[in-house]
């Protein structure tokens, strides 16, 4: 499996040492489909180009973006373009990505998106943040749903989450880094581990409500790429700001 970490150019150097591949996080989409670039340093080549939709007006010319990406991966030598799109893909963006999956293809190089954005070509990501079910379930049946493993990946994201029970709605509050280290800090509570969520948690009363917290760490996080590995799994992304303050302990990707 290949695993990469997800960095901007100014986190790049701390991020060295834990990983050999990355997806650099520097690109955007820009007025009249252009693609805007950070400043990125001198040296970076190989990886993954990650283009991001935050704010980004609507992509009026496909053709343009895809000529500006195909002409940025090869002068960064990139492999391949990760597409870190934030809410449901609008039309636009999803023939966007069809015709840029298309076009990667034909220089041996490789597209990969949220699985709402799966399109002809590329390599959807399923989300690793399961709240509810069975992990290992969810990842048979993204394999069932895609013709096998060997065509997804996993975007590793790692699960913080409150819930006051009864969660009828399956929804929790995500808790920053922050809210949740002191929270534990708080509570001191028993941790225990979910086979089934492949995730840990706790329970705590407040306000004569209980909560159930369910997190990631960096031994369930192993875990989850094991179980992905051994189905069959491609790839894997992290992004570096959910797994600085664990990188040490999550060793070299």
């Amino acid at each position: 499996m290949q695993i990469y970490l997800a960095v901007t150019p100014g986190e790049y150097q701390s991020a060295a040492k834990y990983s050999r591949l990355f997806a650099h996080v520097a690109y955007r989409i820009g007025p009249e489909s252009q693609l805007l670039r950070q400043s990125l340093l001198l040296q970076t080549h190989g990886g993954l180009l990650t283009l991001g939709d935050r704010d980004a007006p609507p992509i009026s010319a496909p053709e343009a973006l895809c000529a500006g990406i195909l002409r940025e991966c090869a002068r960064r030598s990139y492999t391949g373009v990760l597409l870190d799109f934030e809410a449901r893909p609008a039309a636009d963006r999803k023939v966007f990505a069809a015709m840029l999956a298309q076009q990667l293809r034909k220089t041996r190089r490789t597209l990969y998106v949220p699985e709402s954005c799966a399109v002809s070509g590329a390599v959807p990501l399923i989300c690793t943040a399961l709240s509810g079910g069975s992990f290992p379930q969810l990842l048979q049946e993204a394999a069932r749903q895609f013709g096998g493993a060997e065509h997804l990946g996993l975007d590793v994201q790692r699960l913080r989450m409150d819930f006051t029970l009864p969660a009828k709605s399956g929804e929790g509050r995500p808790l920053s880094a922050d809210e949740f280290r002191a929270l534990v800090e708080k509570e001191s509570p028993a941790v225990f581990f979910s086979q089934e969520l492949c995730a840990r948690y706790f329970t705590y009363m407040q306000d004569q409500e209980t909560h159930f917290v369910l997190f990631d760490d960096e031994s369930t996080l192993r875990q989850k790429l094991k179980t992905g590995e051994a189905m069959g799994f491609s790839t894997a992304f992290f992004m570096w700001p959910e797994i600085r303050d664990i990188a040490p302990k999550l060793g070299r990707l």
